[in-house]
């Protein structure tokens, strides 16, 4: 099976590569903007054209998509989400190959839910900010294609190559600069949310799974467990071996499409925020800036069914491996 993997260097990339690599029956073809990628192509400037001419040449018998950004204005956000999928959309209408698309989505589509609720495909999706916005609209894209394609909601991909800049990455290096400098008590701000955290190599399992699969529509990955972000801190203090104690600062999150407290907070140190500048006061939003409140939890019910896929490895291992790299991090 040839497959042509687009994003082969971003978060998940990395690990969807490894992972189909490691079958024999796949020849593997990367796509990116980076110098390493087999194939240079920008998806948010490169015309449909021209990769219709790529796909015709090389022709696939799978494209997965796991580029795109997670961060930055609604400007860019689009062009590298909306557009992009645009774009790998109406080139696989025009070409010849007739490939499968595998889309990686996201569970920020849905928006907020309800405590105690678990998120099923069917919901109707309600994001709270760009970034959700601009994926369900190249979930809609594809939906709406007329291809054979299945779109993977992931939820809060954990694990090995965690961004330093996501909430898990900064609770680590938070954990790191504690210990580096003797700190016996660490104070946090914003460890009330509770999201579903599933492992990026059980991610990419299941986008392997999907390539496999006939099935189309959307599916959520996720570990069908919501796990709140200070319990997530006491876990990673255990693996980590900090013997100090966390002191949590702020509350439960104030109203405001984020969860903000207000108009002015005095407190710095929220995990998921970059540290402001001391000396200007500026809120603390709460720290999960993905729209979708104080809850997620999917339901993945479907691929279990659809893929035979169910997550392997538990949240604890993939903390211990963030904390591996925060720990060897200069």
């Amino acid at each position: 099976m040839r497959v042509l993997l687009i994003g082969a260097n971003g978060y998940l990339g990395r690990f969807v590569a490894d992972r189909l690599l490691a079958d024999p029956a796949v020849q593997l073809t990367a796509l990116g903007r980076g110098d390493d990628a087999d194939v240079r192509f920008d998806l948010a400037s490169g015309s449909p054209g021209a990769l219709t001419r790529f796909l015709d040449a090389v022709h696939p018998g799978v494209v997965i998509n796991c580029a795109g950004a997670t961060r930055g204005g609604a400007r860019e956000l689009t062009r590298h989400n909306t557009v992009a999928v645009a774009t790998v959309c109406e080139a696989l209408r025009r070409s010849g190959c007739g490939a499968r698309l595998v889309q990686i989505g996201c569970g920020a589509e849905y928006g907020p839910s309800q405590p105690g609720s678990s998120t099923a495909e069917d919901a109707v999706p309600r994001p709270g900010g760009p970034y959700g916005v601009s994926k369900l609209a190249a979930t809609e894209l594809v939906l709406g294609s007329g291809l054979d394609a299945v779109v993977l909601r992931v939820f809060s991909p954990a694990g090995p190559g965690t961004p330093a800049g996501s909430p898990l990455g900064r609770l680590a290096e938070a954990m790191r600069r504690a210990m580096q400098s003797g700190d016996g008590e660490l104070k946090l701000a914003g460890l009330g949310a509770q999201r579903d955290f599933v492992d990026v190599r059980d991610v990419a399992r299941a986008v392997h799974a999907a390539s496999l699969s006939a099935a189309q529509g959307v599916i959520n990955i996720g570990s069908g467990r919501s796990i709140r972000l200070r319990d997530a801190a006491a876990i990673l203090a255990r693996v980590a071996g900090y013997g100090g104690s966390l002191h949590e600062l702020d509350g439960p999150p104030g109203p405001g499409p984020l969860g903000a407290h207000g108009p002015h907070n005095p407190l710095r140190a929220a995990i998921g925020h970059p540290r402001p500048d001391p000396d200007h006061a500026a809120p603390v939003a709460y720290p999960y800036p993905d729209g979708c409140g104080s809850w997620q939890q999917a339901d993945v019910r479907t691929a279990r069914d659809r893929l035979g896929w169910r997550p392997r490895i538990n949240l604890e291992e993939s903390l211990a491996d963030i904390w591996m790299e925060a720990a060897c991090r200069i």
